[in-house]
């Protein structure tokens, strides 16, 4: 903690923006014009409260000391929002604490007034701000930015309506063990969380599991023994039916969903229903990482391995990291789940911090049956071109067959019509004459566009050798829609991608296309499966069919993590099933990740990831972080981090561009530093220091990225 007067930085023009410096006299004018009036009388108990000031300068990332006045000492809690004077501005602040005495030997300005009264930074979540700052090598501003919303006056002063009284524990914790059978030890973890433990378990649903219901009934337990609850989903989506899902458990009132695309007075009540205590269940998206539960006593995280995860500002903090961080800061369960399960939560498992909690063999047998066309000899000699096929024979048995019953769920990995072209002669890609972007198709009578800049090119030439033909190497889920359109007909189809996302699709026969992260569920009704599994996590309703197309493209990307990404795609969309359905999956039958989707092994396969990672000496078994910058300035940043021995420089390299923006960033480079787990936390302040030491000398930024998701 720091107890320098803020002003003392007037003095220091290197160390503040360039419009604090133009306003250095006119802040000594105020000043001499302050000293001429009497100070405020400090207040009796606690005169002094430190105060973290949000300022986006990374060597100011500390706390202040400031006086309180008699006039405020009532308001001046931990956690409101106050005004300062800092370097001749006033600026915003959070009051983290109030003491007797400064250890600043001088004199202290007085705060300027209090914002409001309302104490919106709880102290857990300020520690765990600072926790995560320091692990991202960031602020604890850029932290709380992501944690507080911006007041709403008007709802502040609107009293929060306070929840009905909790269901009871009993009834409550023999409904969350029915409805998590087919899970073990589901009921040894539901139990000890039930009488106020702190299990920590890693999650691997079963095909066709209602996983909202089991996290709402996982959440009921911790409620009904008088503690909170925090539930985090990838989008929107999934928090309308985890949110449903507690309805149906708890009844109406009982919680709130935090989530950032709703207005700021919506958002802003639903927090500090949270912050009061009036609601002590909450699910949301990663904007609900940091609410203030009161009492926690559960986090749980679904599909962690999806990237709208991972926060794409800075410092960057992934929410299972700081969901983890919770449960060790507050004491809490922890609870990761997924129909995958990444690298990350195998460690867990793998160094004992949690158990894993998985469906027997017999119960993922009962429910699914996953087949690769074209694996089976008799399905060669049936139809020999089968394994070539896009869509062969086999998939399109199973599709009419299950459309006897119920809808078929098509995944595809990309959107649009044909999102890529190439020379029909040579396969060279099809890229813009204008921008170098790529050409992509949005329609069967539709011409070349460029996916970047919008130009159309209806002449295209290929630049090598001249043919003026093109051919579609991948298609997209509105070709798929049309080619299925012409080998099913009669069929009703279905899209969902893009802008046009279905969140549910009636339980009756039709072929639904859906992007990876798109597939919509499927609305109870009166389809073979219809009410199978009430009351339980078995869903009832489901698709009687699943077909995977064009793995090849899904395996194809250049990442570390395109297998575990591929599979954590084919099993969101297998686990959409219901008991008894079918998955075809059309690709490389002795692929490992198409073999694991086959096994239903998810488990299995992320513990030889890992494994594999450990012996190459990458994540999770060590710690990354990118320095990007223009290739000068990150020399720069090099030689002043002094990188320390031990530590692995991967790079520079080019970033190369990934879009319209980044045209102009041609020039950026990014060095990857790489140092064993342990190591972790030492490299994360040494990059932060350099930041500091950056930030006060007003040195060009340097873009520092811990643990990126993707490389």
């Amino acid at each position: 903690m720091s107890h320098a007067d803020p002003d003392d930085l007037a003095e220091q023009p290197a160390l503040l923006p360039e419009v604090v410096r133009a306003s250095a006299r006119t802040s000594r004018r105020r000043a001499e014009a302050a000293a001429a009036t009497p100070a405020a009388e400090p207040a009796e108990v606690d005169p002094v409260a430190s105060v973290l000031v949000d300022v986006p300068l990374a060597h100011l990332d500390r706390t202040f000391d400031y006086l309180v006045p008699r006039a405020m000492a009532d308001t001046v809690t931990a956690g409101v929002r106050v005004k300062v004077r800092f370097a001749g501005q006033d600026v915003d602040g959070y009051v983290v604490d109030r003491a007797a005495a400064s250890e600043h030997g001088g004199s202290l300005r007085p705060l300027r007034r209090v914002v409001s009264g309302e104490p919106v930074l709880r102290p857990e979540v300020a520690a765990v701000a600072a926790r995560l700052a320091e692990r991202y090598a960031g602020t604890r501003g850029d932290v709380l930015r992501l944690a507080v919303p911006p007041r709403h006056a008007t709802t502040e002063k609107k009293a929060s309506p306070p929840a009905p009284a909790p269901p009871a524990p009993g009834p409550t914790r023999d409904a969350a063990v029915a409805a998590w059978t087919g899970h073990e030890p589901a009921g040894a973890f539901l139990a000890h969380l039930a009488e106020g433990g702190s299990p920590r378990a890693v999650w691997t649903a079963a095909p066709g599991a209602d996983w909202p219901l089991l996290l709402a009934h996982a959440a009921a337990t911790a409620y009904a023994g008088g503690r909170g609850a925090l539930l985090c989903v990838p989008d929107g989506r999934d928090v309308d039916r985890v949110s449903a899902a507690l309805t149906a458990v708890l009844g109406e009132g009982h919680h709130v969903a935090l989530r950032a695309d709703v207005g700021p007075a919506a958002r802003y009540r639903d927090f500090l229903a949270v912050s009061r205590g009036a609601r002590r269940v909450v699910v949301g998206t990663r904007a609900a990482a940091l609410a203030p539960v009161a009492d926690l006593g559960l986090v749980a995280i679904w599909d962690d391995g999806d990237d709208l995860h991972a926060e794409p500002r800075a410092p960057y903090p992934h929410t299972r990291e700081t969901l983890l961080l919770r449960a060790e800061e507050q004491g809490t369960a922890a609870l990761v789940g997924g129909f995958a399960r990444t690298v990350e939560a195998a460690q867990l498992v793998r160094s004992g911090w949690a158990h894993a909690v998985a469906p027997p063999r017999e119960v993922v047998r009962s429910r699914v049956t996953v087949t690769v066309a074209g694996a089976d000899d008799r399905e060669v000699e049936r139809d020999p071109a089968g394994r070539a096929a896009r869509f062969p024979t086999v998939a399109r048995d199973v599709v009419r067959d299950a459309l006897t019953r119920g809808p078929v769920l098509v995944q595809v990995p990309r959107g649009g019509y044909a999102p890529s072209l190439a020379c029909a002669r040579c396969r060279t890609p099809a890229r813009c004459p204008r921008c170098h972007g790529p050409l992509a198709v949005d329609g069967p009578d539709a011409p070349p566009t460029c996916r970047w800049c919008g130009t159309a090119d209806p002449g295209h030439a290929c630049s090598e050798c001249g043919d003026t033909r093109l051919r579609a190497p991948v298609r997209g889920s509105d070709r798929t829609t049309e080619e299925l359109g012409r080998a099913l007909p009669g069929a009703r189809l279905r899209s969902s991608a893009g802008d046009g996302v279905l969140a549910s699709v009636p339980d009756e026969p039709a072929v639904v296309v859906a992007t990876p992260g798109a597939e919509p569920v499927v609305e109870p009704g009166t389809g073979s499966g219809a009410g199978s599994g009430a009351g339980s996590g078995e869903g009832g309703a489901g698709y009687d069919a699943v077909v995977l197309l064009d793995t090849w493209l899904t395996l194809g990307r250049v990442d570390l993590r395109s297998d575990e990404e591929a599979l954590r795609r084919w099993l969101g969309a297998a686990g959409l099933v219901r008991p008894g359905g079918r998955v075809v999956v059309v690709g490389d039958p002795g692929h490992p990740a198409v073999q694991a989707l086959v096994r239903w092994d998810p488990a299995g396969f992320a513990e030889r990831e890992t494994v594999s990672r450990a012996e190459a000496g990458l994540p999770p078994a060590s710690r990354l972080a990118s320095l990007t910058a223009p290739a000068e300035v990150l020399a720069e940043a090099l030689e002043q981090l002094g990188v320390p021995e031990g530590v692995d420089v991967l790079g520079p390299v080019p970033v190369l561009p990934t879009g319209p923006s980044a045209l102009a960033e041609d020039d950026l480079e990014r060095v990857v530093l790489k140092v064993p787990r342990v190591a972790g936390p030492g490299l994360s302040r040494a990059l932060a220091d350099l930041l500091r030491r950056r930030s006060a000398r007003k040195q060009p930024v340097v873009r520092v990225q811990v643990d990126p998701p993707s490389l």
